[in-house]
């Protein structure tokens, strides 16, 4: 048997034995042989290592478009799962809301205030608000990751702040991703921060670590562990998730298509 059909079979094999498939007299011939000489593998990789390398290398190829191609049709399934069925976010007797409490389309995003990809988050959101004056109300919840160090003790100066007032809290929100590359100075750059947008900074400190500040950011991070999502910035567009720093064209491709099936009128 020549190399390269040799090469085949036993790729072929592999994939059968680490498959699902409906072949089992195939499964069972591979098992056979490799079981009987292991070695057919690794002789041939010996004998021609510059063939086997590059069969491998179109292999990994064409299982990464393929894995492409099924990750990008799952995607697609759940986006068109999340239009008839969307996700529902709890939208507190005390939200915070920046935009009308009644707006048409409600944008949720669970941030982490030191996530590089959330500060093109934070342009995103302004660069809709701005597109849709007046039609959308924005929640802003937590998603502190444990590998950024100042992501939690943003989030609860943030909430601190939102209990003496929600246009600071939000001024405090701009301020911060404005300017994320201080937050290298810890606690230093949070409270000057804060004085610049005029909170009480004693009843700041009481509160920055209190069990209500906590337990507010401890379930907006098991909520958004709910939707799946891990990462951040993650979005829920009228219960459309989006997990990603998607351009505001995305965004506004999913408020047409939301028009456009009837469930949004703006």
């Amino acid at each position: 048997m020549k190399f390269s059909k040799l090469l085949v079979f036993l790729l072929s094999a592999l994939f059968l034995l680490t498959s699902c498939t409906s072949d089992e007299k195939m499964k069972q011939q591979m098992a056979k042989i490799l079981s009987e000489d292991p070695k057919i593998l690794t002789d041939a990789i010996e004998k021609n290592p510059a063939e086997f390398i590059t069969a491998l290398q179109n292999a990994a190829k064409n299982a990464q478009e393929s894995m492409g191609k099924k990750r990008e049709e799952d995607e697609k399934k759940k986006l068109e799962e999340s239009f008839d069925k969307p996700l529902v976010a709890e939208i507190r007797s005390d939200e915070t809301f920046r935009g009308p409490k009644d707006a048409p389309i409600t944008l949720v995003e669970y941030s982490d205030f030191e996530c590089p990809f959330c500060a093109r988050g934070f342009q995103t959101v302004m660069d809709l608000m701005n597109k849709f004056p007046g039609k959308i109300r924005f929640v802003y919840k937590h998603l502190p990751l444990s590998f950024h160090e100042q992501a939690m003790i943003s989030s609860q100066y943030y909430e601190a702040i939102r209990l003496q007032s929600e246009k600071k809290a939000f001024e405090f929100h701009d301020e911060i991703y404005k300017n994320q590359a201080k937050l290298k100075n810890g606690v230093s750059f949070l409270d000057a921060t804060a004085k610049k947008v005029g909170a009480d900074m004693a009843r700041l400190k009481k509160d920055v670590n209190s069990a209500e500040v906590k337990a507010r950011i401890d379930a907006d991070i098991k909520e958004a562990g709910s939707f799946g999502m891990q990462g951040t910035p993650g979005f829920l567009l009228n219960g459309v998730p989006v997990r990603g720093a998607y351009p505001a064209d995305y965004f506004i491709g999913l408020i047409d298509e939301l028009q456009k099936r009837g469930k949004l009128k703006i």
